[in-house]
């Protein structure tokens, strides 16, 4: 019977089917990586451990930006035993990443030779930053240690002025001639063992070394080996001498797209090149200046500075913060004759708001640094909130007394400099916590404390310094 006869009968699917296939499996969504633990917490976990294996491997890849960021987010005392532990992963260019006093305080407590031998590996111009950053003692003692030709090479980037294009620059430029084909420029480059760090392109110069022009590096792959660097190399390029600015460079960076940029002088002479790196690190700075000026605390500070010392250094900008309390507080003495009984909790009470709305503003800045920079966790969050306590009640007291005298003296009433002094203590050790707490609870719910911490910081100051002065004036002072 044929196969294609209409009549046949069709096959029986149990015997003509093979082995039936399992049924497709539900696909599993794959788990959830676990929460990224921050910086801070793995070496303070591992600190606790008292695991040296541990510590050391949580060091081990760091890189100098990160090793500072560790060492400046714990307390000073345990600084030098982590740099110790750290062993060869230790680098100097790790101190030129810190406040200037931290640095400092950490090289006097590890030791100079220390420091010295960490910084073998830097460049002339990290190592003259060093230098700067260093004791004017320590920094001369590690300008005697180098040998003639680094010593020059350091002496030379230092005789630039602070903060200039001269400081920023590296002179590890690596220099073609115009008339030079690719081809022996790709020869050059594997005779020297390869080009510098963050090297996007080489520099052209003539016999006399003045800056024409650059190649790229993609050029010199990416056209016949035969072709000249003239041929195609960028002549129209932005240049700075080292007296610019360094403020002025990052600008130049930031608008014009730069990777690198060349220094040269009067004369177009080629001196070096600044790169990218050195740019960011310039802006980086200048936001923290920002930031940290916004509430009147020194770019300097510590984040674990003695308790003192912090509330010494921002003790200037909370008096001068007083003085234009008191003269909206002068305005508003004006109106004295319709206040009537009132009138002196009405011209001191924003006094009371204020000087609580700056003390609250420094911790405010200190912290949104902090976290921005990855240096508040979880393990040292409690520590930072009791020192910011004791910074808070101790300008309270300090200024609390000088408002209650002048109260005292300016309406001849004992108990209402005691009551506004009470009030400033109390509000601006209230301020201090709200000052931490309040960025720490916005980042715990992805709410940016850079842009909202402002505004609830200052109900808070507000709503604590009104009920505190009014609450303790109408059990002492109305209510007698």
């Amino acid at each position: 019977m044929s196969s294609t006869d209409p009549e046949a009968t069709p096959p029986d699917p149990q015997q003509t089917a093979g082995p039936t296939a399992p049924p497709p499996e539900t696909p599993v969504p794959p788990a959830e990586p676990p929460p990224e633990v921050p910086l801070i917490d793995q070496v303070s976990e591992a600190l606790d451990s008292g695991d040296a294996a541990k510590i050391a491997e949580v060091l081990a890849d760091l890189e100098p930006a990160e090793f500072a960021q560790v060492l400046e987010s714990v307390p000073p005392d345990e600084r030098a035993d982590l740099w110790r532990q750290a062993g060869d992963e230790a680098d100097a260019e790790a101190l030129l990443y810190m406040p200037t006093s931290v640095a400092q305080a950490l090289a006097e407590e590890i030791g100079l030779e220390a420091v010295f031998d960490a910084a073998d590996e830097l460049d002339a111009t990290e190592m003259a930053e060093l230098v700067d950053v260093l004791p004017d003692e320590a920094g001369e003692d590690l300008l005697e240690a180098m040998d003639a030709v680094r010593r020059a090479e350091v002496e030379a980037v230092l005789s630039f002025p602070e903060e200039s294009a001269g400081r920023l620059m590296h002179r590890d430029t690596v220099t073609v001639r115009a008339d030079a084909t690719l081809a022996v420029v790709q020869r050059y480059i594997r005779l020297r063992g390869g080009i510098p760090d963050d090297t996007d392109r080489l520099m052209v110069v003539d016999r006399d070394r003045r800056f024409v022009g650059t190649l790229s590096l993609l050029d010199v792959v990416r056209y016949l080996e035969d072709t000249t660097v003239a041929q195609v190399m960028d002549d129209d390029v932005v240049t700075v001498t080292p007296e610019v600015e360094e403020h002025q460079v990052a600008i130049l960076f930031r608008d014009h797209d730069l990777l690198s940029l060349p220094v040269v002088d009067a004369q177009g002479i080629l001196l070096g090149r600044i790169t990218a790196e050195d740019a960011m690190d310039v802006m980086q700075l200048e936001t923290e200046r920002a930031i940290l000026s916004q509430g009147g605390v020194d770019e300097d500070e510590d984040l674990f500075a003695p308790v003192l010392t912090a509330a010494r250094s921002r003790a200037f900008w909370l008096g001068i913060n007083l003085l234009t309390a008191f003269l909206a507080s002068a305005v508003i003495g004006m109106f004295e004759g319709a206040l009537e009984q009132i009138v002196a909790l009405a011209v001191l009470m924003p006094v009371v708001a204020s000087m609580g709305g700056i003390a609250g503003s420094q911790t405010l800045s200190i912290t949104i640094r902090g976290l921005a920079l990855e240096r508040i966790g979880s393990s040292n969050a409690g520590r930072l909130l009791r020192k910011e306590t004791v910074i808070g009640l101790l300008n309270g007291l300090l200024w609390g007394i000088v408002v209650g005298a002048v109260a005292f003296a300016w309406f001849d009433n004992r108990e209402l400099g005691g009551v506004i002094a009470a009030a400033i203590v109390i509000n601006m050790t209230a301020a201090a916590v709200a000052g931490l707490v309040i960025p720490l609870v916005m980042n715990r719910l992805n709410i940016d404390p850079a842009l909202a911490g402002a505004v609830v910081l200052t109900t808070v100051t507000d709503v604590v310094g009104f009920v505190s002065f009014l609450g303790l004036a109408s059990v002492f002072l109305l209510a007698a």
